[in-house]
């Protein structure tokens, strides 16, 4: 080899090898968007948690900053778009907010469907991931997790279904407020972080949410009275999705990718639905220590809300028909998911 073309080789090895290094100590700031407080259950135990652990497997390399409580702006039903769009890199949000849009992955929200959030979001995972991977496909889906069981923290007493009848309640999605209405309530559609100036302004008269948010929105300073059902499943629960833009993730080298990999699915899904467990212990033994009202639906009560709330459902199914859905299908095989992982 004539001594030039050797010389050009070894500044291309050296250039590549140069080139290779800067590359591998690239670092990536990744903005984390959500909608609550960093104390509450999901930022503290879950997201928190999530970004430490992807920081320290990336090698310092990919650094998570995280803007709690809408701090990079909009409102809460924007931030699944602001994954779709790059404005923040990753969201944390209800699906519930953007009705009409996640029409298969409603189905976990209708009436007495699933109980504790582990096993739930476990169980809602694998479901989009078999059944609604399309309802995602414009964001790198990280998780998508529930809550545990959905109850009634109100102003008055909800001892049966009678003295629902007319009180005004919040609740956080298309198929809730149905619920809600098919119950004899008056439904009040509103993001979570708005219930604190509702209960407090009289706009409503209490609110459908599991016990874990309670503290951070001081419900359990503004209302005294919280009602349970019998058995395993709660009155209803709400979707959540942990996206990621496309663009983002694509742009990071396939190392990096893995770690993203590594911490997203069913074991992320079920991080998320474990800090919703242990934050709604913590927010019932706020309101136990505070001495509310704790009102225990019996077994031939809450048999009779399953009646009337059954209508959800079939209204749920018609309209899915509607849409080329077969919505009976996509109930039992949630169903199915839900036992499986629950046991």
């Amino acid at each position: 080899m004539p001594l030039i073309s050797r010389r050009h080789a070894i500044a291309a090895v050296a250039a590549a090898t140069l080139a290779g290094s800067v590359f591998a100590q690239q670092t990536y700031t990744l903005r984390l968007h959500q909608f609550l407080p960093g104390q509450a259950p999901v930022p503290a135990r879950a997201i928190a948690p999530w970004a430490k652990k992807v920081e320290a497997e990336s090698g310092g390399r990919i650094k998570v900053q995280i803007f709690n409580a809408m701090q990079m702006g909009g409102t809460p039903p924007q931030l699944f778009d602001q994954a779709r769009d790059g404005v923040a890199d990753i969201t944390w949000t209800v699906l519930g907010y953007t009705p009409g849009r996640f029409n298969k992955a409603e189905v976990f929200e209708l009436p007495f469907m699933s109980g504790k959030a582990e096993a739930s979001s476990r169980a809602f995972q694998e479901y989009v991931e078999k059944f609604a991977a399309d309802e995602f496909k414009d964001v790198k889906l990280l998780a998508v997790h529930t809550h545990g069981p959905g109850l009634f923290h109100t102003k008055t007493p909800v001892v049966g279904l009678e003295s629902l009848r007319g009180m005004k309640i919040r609740g956080g999605s298309r198929v809730i407020n149905n619920m809600l209405l098919k119950l004899g309530a008056t439904p009040v559609g509103m993001p979570v972080p708005a219930v604190t100036d509702a209960l407090s302004k009289g706009t409503i008269d209490g609110t459908t949410i599991p016990w874990e948010v309670t503290p951070s929105l001081k419900v359990t300073e503004l209302v005294k009275n919280h009602t349970t059902f019998a058995g395993a499943t709660g009155l209803y629960t709400q979707t959540f999705a942990f996206s990621m833009n496309r663009g983002a993730y694509d742009k990071l080298p396939a190392d990096l990718k893995k770690v993203i990999d590594d911490n997203s699915g069913v074991e992320t899904a079920a991080l998320f639905g474990r800090a919703m467990d242990e934050g709604d212990k913590m927010g019932r033994e706020i309101a136990e220590k505070a001495k509310n009202n704790i009102v225990a639906l019996d077994i031939a009560e809450t048999q009779r809300w399953r009646r009337t709330a059954g209508a959800v459902e079939a209204d749920w199914i018609t309209e899915m028909k509607g849409k080329n859905i077969d919505g009976a299908k996509l109930v039992s095989e949630a169903r199915s998911l839900i036992s499986r992982h629950s046991k």
